[in-house]
This record gives structure tokens, C-alpha cells and sequence, in this order.
């Protein structure tokens, strides 16, 4: 199982060095984006943190503390979340933080409820949402089937292993580290998912689905006929040449349908969906793949 080694900070933190934390052998940084159900209870380090966090190469996610004691007030914190963050990208999750005082007296089905609606809303809005909370919270008052559903990011100090036997994705072991870049404490997390990839092949936090972006929205297609198919197919013969693709084409100025899947499987080769264009950024990107590497921009 893979551990990647992280940090989660807020404005209790104050100003923090990314650069530094980088350099200490930590990849990824969770970041407090505020509270509650106002906009005006953003963490005004949160801005500030996640431009230098990203300018330092690390991955990056954020959480939600919440005061809600309903499924109604869950949804706003969710909705106010996404609004503090913006259209900022994440290859960590966006994580709801339950564990107030006022929370520890709600019933599993109330909390259930809030989770659902909280986590469900961030579904909806292209994110990938988790649960924070200790472990006996998650234990005692989160319903088996929110923790089946929902990432967990668990929090146990103290201990080699948290005392929550179920699945998790991220584990905070320590709220007392001692990282250089940053003054005081800190908390210490690992991470056991290899988050910005999932994030990158489904297309969520911000991230296009792989394979979902268009090279060319116009350009040759299926059934054209003309003397620049078949300036653009000599090109192909080429990069057949060089084993970039393989099988057969019509080699006449036709796009025909071997024509397509050549061109298609070019496009899923450079992660763009399958449209079966060749357009102008299609040929000067194939222009430069079969050029001698000397030359090539």
C-alpha cells in the first residue's frame, strides 16, 4: 500500500513556507478554507496558501469545519465551501469536517443525513468529497453506509495505528509536528490513495476527464474528399512508418473509415477524445511527433 507523507494547516498556522515543507520530504497539503454557514468565515490564509502551496509542487486538497446540526445547514456549509474555494483545482479531496460539540449529541440518522447532503452536494458539483472526523465519531455516530460511500480522512494521535477498522483513505497521526516552514505546531497526515490520479482520470476537483478534451472542433473528418486528406495522410503513412500507429488506411485523397481510426488512435495516444478530426492543431502536432528529434519545437 502506497504512503505519501503530508501536512494540514489553517490560519493558526499563520504564514507558512510551502517551499520548505517541500523540501522536508512532505507531498501534500490539506488546507482549511473557512466554517460555518457565511462566506465571511473563510480562513484568510486559505487564498494565500493555496498559491504558494501550488507554486511549491504540492498536491493539494481542503476541508469544511462544521457547525451544522441539520441536513438544511449541511448543504449551505457545502454550498458555501465551493464558493470560498472558487474554481481553484484540487488533486486532494474537499473534505467535510464533523466533529463539533454540538454535533457529538445528534443521532447516526440526523448525521447521516448531513453527511449525504454535504458530501452529496460536492457529487453533484464535480468534487470528490470525504469525511473527517476522530475515530470514535467516525465509530460511534457516522452510519456504516456514509463511511462505505464517502472517502474517510481519519484522526487518531498517539497510536501506530488508528483505532477505526474500517476503510480510509488519509490518516491524521499527529497534531503536534514539528515541520521546517512552518512556526509551532502542525498537523501530520498520510495519504494511501494515489488521490491526483483519481482525480485526473475521472475528471474531478477541477481536473477534465481523461481522454474528454477536444484537440480540433473542425478539420477533416469521415467522408471528406480533397487534395489536403491526402497531404494529411501522408503524414500518417509516415508516423506508421516511425510505429506511432499501426494498420491499414486508403492511401488516396479519401478519409475513409481506416483513415478515422488512425486518426483516433493518434488522439487517445495524446489523451483527447476519439472525434475522428483531423484539424490544424491535429496536423501540426503530428507534423512534430514524426520529425527528426533534432529539429523538432
Amino acid at each position: 500500500m502506497m504512503t505519501v507523507k503530508g501536512i494540514d494547516v489553517s490560519k493558526y498556522q499563520g504564514n507558512v513556507d510551502f517551499n520548505k515543507v517541500k523540501a522536508a520530504g512532505y507531498d501534500f497539503v490539506i488546507l482549511n478554507a473557512g466554517y460555518g454557514r457565511y462566506l465571511n468565515q473563510k480562513d484568510p490564509y486559505f487564498d494565500s496558501n493555496y498559491e504558494k502551496a501550488q507554486a511549491a509542487g504540492l498536491g493539494i486538497g481542503a476541508y469544511w469545519y462544521s457547525y451544522a446540526v441539520n441536513e438544511a445547514q449541511a448543504k449551505e456549509e457545502a454550498r458555501v465551501f465551493l464558493e470560498a474555494v472558487g474554481d481553484r483545482r484540487f488533486s486532494y479531496p474537499l473534505c467535510f469536517d464533523i466533529e463539533d460539540k454540538t454535533q457529538s449529541g445528534l443521532s447516526q440518522a440526523v448525521i447521516g443525513k448531513m453527511i449525504n447532503a454535504f458530501c452529496g452536494y460536492l457529487e453533484e458539483k464535480g468534487y470528490y468529497a470525504a469525511i473527517y472526523s476522530y475515530a470514535d465519531f467516525l465509530k460511534n455516530k457516522v452510519p456504516v453506509a456514509c463511511r462505505s460511500r464517502y472517502d474517510v480522512w481519519v484522526a487518531h494521535f498517539g497510536v501506530s495505528k488508528p483505532s477505526y477498522p474500517y476503510a480510509y483513505g488519509m490518516w491524521q497521526y499527529s497534531s503536534a509536528g514539528k515541520v521546517s516552514g512552518i512556526s509551532g505546531d502542525c498537523d501530520l497526515d498520510y495519504a494511501y490513495k494515489d488521490y491526483p490520479a483519481i482525480m485526473k482520470s475521472k475528471g474531478l476537483n477541477g481536473y477534465e476527464k481523461a481522454g474528454s478534451k477536444v484537440l480540433d472542433e473542425s478539420g477533416f473528418r469521415e467522408g471528406d474528399k480533397s487534395l489536403g486528406v491526402l497531404a494529411m495522410k501522408e503524414l500518417l503513412i509516415l508516423a506508421r512508418e516511425r510505429g506511432l500507429i499501426g494498420g491499414n488506411f486508403e492511401e488516396h485523397e479519401t478519409f475513409g473509415s481506416g483513415t478515422k481510426k488512425a486518426v483516433n488512435a493518434l488522439l487517445k495516444a495524446w489523451g483527447y477524445k476519439e472525434n475522428g478530426i483531423a484539424g490544424e492543431k491535429f496536423i501540426v502536432r503530428l507534423r512534430k511527433e514524426i520529425s527528426p528529434l533534432e529539429v523538432r519545437s
